[in-house]
């Protein structure tokens, strides 16, 4: 159960703030070794490390057309309405985010511009195992689909059934994507990674996992293969005070920590009694969820952390860096304004962390375990390559090409020099 401290010194705060993880020797070696025989065996280490983690064999990793079907079937109309409504919002705010073709002459004759391309091959990670995450179909679909990517692949792992979960079929497709794949784990990241010969090779992976999703990326990325960010375990952090009901920062609390056992929630206050206030709502609440064994394994590695004042627990919040930062205290949108590192911010008492999972419109796949220091979440822009052009006239190059000579020749890179020398000399092209 997540415990109160109250720390004296900056190394006490270091401890507090250190998030569980698994032995990194460990699970690189375990991840490396699935990686490869995916990569030498394609369709064979996939269908094998499916049998193995999912429990099921497959002869047909992809989704028929009749399966979609019947996953249209199987949802509810009030929840189509509810993934509508989401939809709307989510591609709303990320259709904001277009940028068009960015030109200006530097100087006369010399034309810059900047493009956005898309990424034509991006593969889509959902994850599936103790909680189908079908938002996260939504998250990543959306933005892809608008950013213009001509090839999307989604994989999400099988249940005993050997089908992915019906609501995230329909969020999927919902969003137009059509290559959908039951693969989950490992296997799946290297699949899309390496390409198979069912599943198709893509140009970056996308998508929130388990510690062992997370690492496949991250080697992966090592090797030249582009990833949205490390996005692992679920976090938040809360800075609270006594204008707040407690069970709001509790329910808040343990939205997170039902994620999985490897997530982690944090609690700052000035207030020692309010805290201690939170902490028994937790309690009481925790008893009321069905995933309660999966959250009380997780506010084992939190914390309910005492502050000299709220600034201070800003400043410890940027420290720790969360995937999710709520800031439910009177002066919430003064504290917001110095927010440095956080993966996405949740200003005032009315606005829950959940609202963001789901129908917001920003994005909840967010950098954790601190990488929110020098990451950002998804957006539109992680879909596409910015791409630069320059163009210039023959008085554009005269102009410009004296500096560029010199500055080729001070770095000693005489052929630099002379293509812009060649050109100046040239007198009878125009």
């Amino acid at each position: 159960m997540i415990k109160l401290f109250q720390p004296k010194t900056d190394d006490e705060l270091s401890v507090l703030l250190q998030r569980p993880s698994a032995s990194v020797g460990q699970l690189e070696e375990a991840v490396t070794a699935v990686l490869d025989e995916v990569r030498r065996s394609g369709d064979d280490a996939v269908r094998r490390y499916t049998l193995q983690f999912d429990g099921v064999l497959l002869s047909d990793f992809r989704v028929s057309q009749k399966e979609l079907q019947e996953a249209d079937q199987l949802i509810s109309a009030e929840l189509k309405e509810a993934i509508a409504l989401a939809k709307s919002n989510i591609e709303r705010f990320h259709r904001a985010q277009h940028i068009g073709v960015q030109q200006m002459e530097t100087m006369p004759g010399v034309l810059c511009r900047r493009k956005s391309i898309p990424i034509e091959n991006v593969g889509l990670y959902i994850p599936g195992g103790t909680a189908p995450l079908f938002s996260t179909a939504l998250m990543l679909g959306i933005p892809a689909v608008l950013a213009g990517c001509k090839h999307i692949v989604l994989c999400s792992p099988p249940g005993k059934d050997g089908r992915i979960h019906p609501a995230i079929l329909y969020a999927a497709h919902t969003v137009g994507i059509t290559q959908i794949f039951k693969v989950g784990g490992v296997q799946a990241i290297g699949a899309m990674a390496y390409g198979t010969e069912s599943i198709p090779k893509t140009n970056k992976i996308f998508g929130p996992g388990n510690a062992y999703v997370t690492c496949a990326k991250q080697l992966l990325a090592k090797h030249g293969f582009a990833i949205d960010m490390p996005a692992g375990p679920s976090e938040v952090a809360v800075i609270a005070d006594d204008s707040v009901p407690p069970a709001f920062v509790a329910a808040d609390l343990l939205a997170q920590a039902e994620h999985g056992k490897d997530s982690q929630v944090i609690v700052f206050s000035d207030s020692p009694e309010y805290l201690q206030r939170v902490v028994d709502e937790t309690k009481t609440q925790l008893e009321q969820l069905p995933r309660k064994e999966i959250a009380r394994a997780a506010l084992d590695c939190s914390r309910a952390i005492v502050t000299p004042d709220l600034s201070t627990a800003l400043e410890w919040s940027n420290r720790y860096a969360p995937e999710h930062l709520i800031l439910a205290c009177r002066n919430a949108r003064e504290l917001a304004e110095h927010v440095v590192n956080a993966g996405s911010v949740f200003i005032g008492p009315w606005s829950p962390e959940s609202v963001g999972d789901y129908a917001s419109g920003t994005n909840h796949t967010l950098p954790t375990g601190g990488h929110a220091n020098s990451w950002s979440g998804v957006s539109l822009d992680s879909f596409v390559k910015k791409v630069t052009f320059q163009e210039l006239t023959r008085d554009g190059l005269q102009v410009i090409g004296r500096a560029v000579e010199l500055m080729a020749e001070a770095e000693g890179l005489r052929a630099h020099a002379n293509a812009v020398t060649i050109r100046l000399n040239q007198s009878d092209y125009v």
